[in-house]
């Protein structure tokens, strides 16, 4: 009888490496968000892969980038902290771009973490040629031996095709300790559902928003709970929530011309936390300015950080 594995993993990479795409693909549910603006991940989510012989449990980091601000300071601890807990890292490097200072920067961080095992991944190849992908493969390698990092596999994978996602999941588990499952069976997130309906929120309000707004959105759950006085078989659930923005101009964005902006992102924010939690939802969003919130440390506070 083969020893069942479980144990931690934690996908690493810049900002928009697929590494949420990636977690999801592997854990055959959305459990991060996604969104085409770098920094999106802000809360350690972990996505669980439960499997006949093992139970890989996946912790997402925000995206290791040079802080300018006290979250970007915060965020980039976060990160560090938790490559040194995890039993593999697995280092992502989009094949549509190539490997530059920014990855270098990230590999050198992640060499100082002597005892984690370290994966390589090519993510999102199904963009590129076999040949793009074959030079992409080796300036991987060739970082590894630079910054005098050991990759103990080099993979390629599409998370958007589902290319070796389950290749990928074998050599994940192949390096976790041997050990009993650490959740229930069929949990995906230990994350609290506020924080996950938060998340969603944010995604929403991200979507199609111009660049310089995603740093500057933070999305608080005030309050959560069933409707009373309702059937137990008509159950609806109210989520009231404030998007916090630092500066007036922002708070204008995403309202939109006469409330349709919000309104757009509360009916496909609703959609998301319905389909997530299996439950009717009214959604009652408000838009916030807490000024200037990334770079002071008591509203970061208020705000989860």
């Amino acid at each position: 009888m083969p020893e069942f594995r479980s144990g931690f993993a934690s996908f690493v990479g810049r900002p928009n490496a697929g590494k949420s795409t990636l977690t999801n693909a592997l854990v055959g549910a959305k459990v991060t968000i996604t969104s085409s603006k770098p920094q999106t991940t802000r809360t350690v989510v972990r996505g669980i892969v439960h499997r006949p012989d093992a139970q890989l449990v996946l912790v997402d980091t925000p995206g290791l980038h040079r802080p300018r601000t006290l979250l970007g300071e915060r965020l980039n601890d976060l990160v560090t902290t938790t490559w040194a807990e995890v039993d593999v890292v697995a280092a992502c490097f989009p094949a549509d771009e190539k490997v530059g200072p920014g990855d270098r920067f990230l590999v050198t961080e992640l060499a100082k973490v002597r005892r984690t095992t370290k994966v390589a991944v090519a993510t999102k190849t199904d963009l590129v040629t076999p040949q793009r992908l074959a030079e992409h493969l080796l300036a991987i390698a060739r970082l590894g031996e630079e910054t005098d990092t050991v990759w103990q596999e080099v993979v390629p994978v599409s998370a958007q095709s589902g290319h070796q996602v389950h290749l990928l999941a074998d050599l994940l588990v192949a390096q976790l300790p041997e050990g009993p499952a650490l959740y229930p069976d069929g949990d995906l997130t230990d994350a609290p559902e506020e924080t996950l309906v938060a998340e969603l929120i944010r995604e929403a309000a991200l979507e199609g928003v111009r660049d310089e707004l995603p740093h500057s959105i933070a999305v608080v759950v005030e309050e959560m709970g069933l409707r009373e006085g309702r059937d137990a078989d008509r159950p609806l659930l109210d989520v009231h929530a404030n998007l916090f923005v630092e500066r007036s101009s922002q708070k204008g964005i995403v309202i939109g011309h006469q409330g349709s902006r919000l309104r757009e992102v509360g009916s496909e924010a609703r959609r998301q936390i319905e389909a997530l939690l299996g439950t009717p939802v009214y959604l009652d969003l408000h838009v916030k300015i807490a000024k200037d919130w990334q770079r002071d440390p008591k509203q970061l506070r208020r705000l989860g950080f």
